[in-house]
């Protein structure tokens, strides 16, 4: 049986999965694609985390796709409202037929001779090769086999219920029963407030405190102006205003971080008044965005504080008992359900194995070009979004340069992209300089970025507009090569 071939083949069938496919097909129509789909169902994260309250900590006039408005009222919106959006843009832009579900790639190998990548994958057990001229990484950062969980002193000894919110359980009752969750991100400032409407109490635990803004469900100006303006229009000014926002809102905080911690600090302050601690459980050692900001909508987490249906403490775990959890204070927090909120085991290149030209590829060795693509690594693109706004802001423009990248390639005949180091005094920096703690544990395998453009990985929209979509393709660094070979003629 001979082994399929497309132009370009896209490993992931989530949010910029189907971004990536919506961008081909229109931008670069004469290139064949496929999208492989380890699980057996669209939409990525928003298919995988099933946990309570499950929603986006990005506005979705931003994480929404450019080219398909977002019309539900919320902008901060759940889990299945944003799952139903991208399946949604799938189905309505033909991109679902270009998906195979449960296949799960696992290396691929480039042959400079032959200008493409075998791809290596598998699917009901057996193994199945695609061949492609570029390779396309929207499978996100994060590995979906399960998310990290320190080892606790003790858990075993724990006789209630012991989960992670990366695999919920759908038959979990919490209902009157005493919740902690392990935790202070994202998803534990989602969870605390859901879970607190119907279990008897949630404790929110956490060992440092996070930076925690609120903001409105929905956005009242976005709702009137799509009253009194097309659709598209009316998205798109929403989008400008909040990219704008949003840069804004990071540079003076990066500018000013004492003047930003005060005020985010003072807001929480207004909202659970004088007599709460907040120097204790709400103010950070660490300045803002030094870790991602926490956002809740209409103040969910801070109702029901104010409540009494859930607390925070902050102190550290001495060990799991059976009924629980003992403190390193000496205090007992008594536990029927114990979520462990604790992070995400971040994943290199999708997990798969690299090589070009039998050259095993090592990703913490490699530069990362513009942020996308991966020094003396030919033809192969990841999408990274951005820690300090949506992702799919990113995801965009990377699917547009690369469309530009695919496009150049055919006018000039030309098989292979490069980006080639010529500085071998270049300075190397981490990938990310979070703090976060499941970003410090993964940054060792990382690629890294470079001291100057066009490695360097800039957390700016407006710098990677003009890096992306209007910069010239050809610079000193990425290298075109590998003509397509001429027909042989034939000997009178």
């Amino acid at each position: 049986m001979a082994t399929e071939h497309f132009d370009v083949l896209i490993v992931g069938a989530g949010l910029s999965g189907i971004g990536a496919g919506y961008h081909l097909q229109t931008e670069a129509r004469d290139r064949s694609y496929v999208i492989l789909e380890g699980r057996e169902a669209i939409g990525g994260t928003w298919d995988l985390f099933r946990y309570p309250g499950i929603r986006s900590d990005s506005d979705m006039y931003t994480l929404g796709y450019s080219f398909k408005p977002w019309t539900e009222a919320k902008s901060i919106a759940d889990g299945p409202s944003i799952l139903k959006y991208v399946r949604e843009t799938a189905r309505d832009y033909g991109i679902d037929r270009h998906i195979r579900y449960g296949h799960q790639v696992k290396s691929a190998s480039w042959s400079t001779q032959d200008a493409a990548w075998t791809v290596e994958a598998v699917h009901d057990g057996k193994p199945v090769t695609i061949t492609a001229n570029f390779l396309f990484l929207c499978g996100g950062y994060y590995s979906y086999e399960g998310g990290y969980t320190p080892d606790f002193p003790g858990a075993e000894r724990f006789k209630g219920a012991l989960v992670h919110p990366q695999k919920w359980p759908e038959a979990l009752d919490y209902s009157g029963k005493r919740v902690v969750v392990i935790g202070s991100g994202a998803t534990a400032v989602t969870l605390v407030p859901e879970m607190a409407k119907t279990a008897a109490h949630v404790t929110m635990l956490q060992r440092s405190p996070t930076y925690v803004v609120s903001r409105p469900a929905e956005d009242a100006l976005a709702i009137k102006l799509r009253r009194w303006l097309p659709s598209k229009l009316a998205y798109g000014l929403i989008r400008w205003r909040n990219v704008l926002f949003g840069m804004y809102f990071y540079r003076q905080t990066r500018a000013h971080p004492q003047a930003a911690k005060q005020r985010i600090v003072g807001w929480v302050r207004e909202e659970l008044g004088p007599d709460y601690d907040v120097a204790t459980h709400f103010t950070p050692s660490y300045n803002p965005w030094d870790q991602r900001l926490c956002l809740v909508p209409d103040s969910d987490l801070f109702k029901v504080l104010r409540e009494g249906s859930a607390s925070v403490v902050t102190d550290q775990i001495d060990t799991f008992t059976e009924t629980g959890i003992r403190l390193k204070s000496g205090a007992e927090l008594p536990a029927d359900v114990i979520v462990t909120a604790t992070g995400l085991a971040l994943q290199v290149l999708n997990g798969i194995a690299l090589s070009v030209d039998g050259r095993v590829i090592e990703p913490s060795q490699m530069l990362a070009y513009k942020g996308m693509m991966y020094e003396d690594v030919p033809n192969l693109a990841s999408v990274f979004g951005y820690t300090n706004a949506s992702w799919t802001l990113k995801c965009d423009l990377t699917c547009e340069y690369i469309c530009r990248l695919l496009n150049h390639m055919r006018r000039t005949g030309l098989r292979q992209a490069t980006p080639r180091n010529h500085d071998p005094d270049m300075a190397r920096e981490p990938w990310l300089s979070f703090t976060s703690g499941y970003v410090q544990r993964a940054m060792a395998k990382f690629p890294k970025q470079g001291a100057r453009a066009p490695w360097k990985l800039h957390q700016n929209y407006a710098r990677d507009l003009m890096s992306l979509r209007y910069a010239k393709l050809q610079d000193e660094v990425l290298e075109f090569s590998n003509p397509t070979p001429r027909p042989s003629k034939k000997a009178a």
